[in-house]
C-alpha cells in the first residue's frame, strides 16, 4: 500500500488508483503534531505520517468484505516545520470490542515509507465519548451506538493502560460543519514500535502498514 503512487495525500475520503469509492460519513479533519523526544521535544519536521481508520460501517479498506479493492481512509502526509500533518476524512465508526480510534505510524522521511519496518512509532488516537455520541446519533452510524455503549477507554485493550490520557484527541466542531481532532504525539526514536494495528476480531482489520 505505501509504495503505491497517490498514497501521499491530505484528503483520504476517496480511493485512488484501482479503487473508485468514496467513504460516506460526518466530515472529519484530524491533525497530528509530532515531537522529537530525542531532540528535546522539538517539532519533528519532514517526517512521514501514515494514517488510516475504519469507515462508517466499522470496516477497513483493503480488508473489509466488498471493499478489498478500495483504499480510501488511508494516506500519508509529511510534517511541516511545526511537526504537524492534517487529513480530511469522515468520522470513523465504533466497531465491536474497540474504542473509536485512528491509527498512525511515523516514518523518519518520505523515502522510508516503502518498508513498514522503518516505522519509528506506531500508535492510535482515541476520540472523546461525547463527540462520538453526537456523531453516532446520525443516519448511517446506528450500529456504533450499541458498540460504544458497551465500552470504556479504561477497558480498551490499547487505551486501557492510562485511560487514553496520552492518546485522547482534542476535538472541536459540530455536526453541521464537521469535527476537527488534534493530537500531540512525542516520538522516541530509541523505542521499538509496538501496537497500532487493528486487534483480532475487528471487522476488516487493518494491520500496520496495510
Amino acid at each position: 500500500m505505501l509504495t503505491e503512487s497517490g498514497i501521499v495525500r491530505s484528503d483520504i475520503r476517496s480511493s485512488f488508483g484501482t479503487g473508485s469509492a468514496t467513504a460516506p460519513g460526518v466530515p472529519f479533519v484530524f491533525a497530528f503534531t509530532i515531537l522529537d523526544l530525542a531532540n528535546g521535544g522539538a517539532p519533528f519536521a519532514d517526517a512521514a505520517v501514515y494514517a488510516w481508520h475504519c469507515n462508517r460501517d466499522g470496516a477497513y479498506s483493503l480488508y473489509g468484505t466488498g471493499i478489498e479493492n478500495e483504499n480510501y481512509l488511508r494516506g500519508v502526509q509529511l510534517t511541516d516545520q511545526t511537526g504537524t500533518v492534517s487529513f480530511t476524512s469522515i468520522f470513523p465508526a465504533c466497531y465491536s470490542g474497540r474504542w473509536p480510534h485512528v491509527h498512525f505510524e511515523v516514518y523518519p522521511n518520505r523515502a522510508s515509507i516503502s518498508d513498514a519496518g522503518n516505522a519509528i512509532a506506531t500508535s492510535q488516537m482515541a476520540l472523546p465519548q461525547h463527540i462520538c455520541e453526537q456523531v453516532y446519533a446520525t443516519d448511517g452510524y446506528q450500529q456504533s451506538v450499541g458498540n460504544l455503549a458497551g465500552l470504556s477507554l479504561g477497558s480498551d485493550n490499547v487505551f486501557g493502560d492510562d485511560g487514553g490520557a496520552h492518546q485522547l484527541a482534542t476535538v472541536t466542531g459540530n455536526l453541521t460543519a464537521g469535527f476537527r481532532a488534534s493530537l500531540v504525539a512525542g516520538v522516541d526514536t530509541g523505542t521499538t514500535p509496538t501496537g497500532g494495528g487493528a486487534p483480532a476480531g475487528a471487522p476488516g482489520q487493518g494491520a500496520p502498514g496495510g
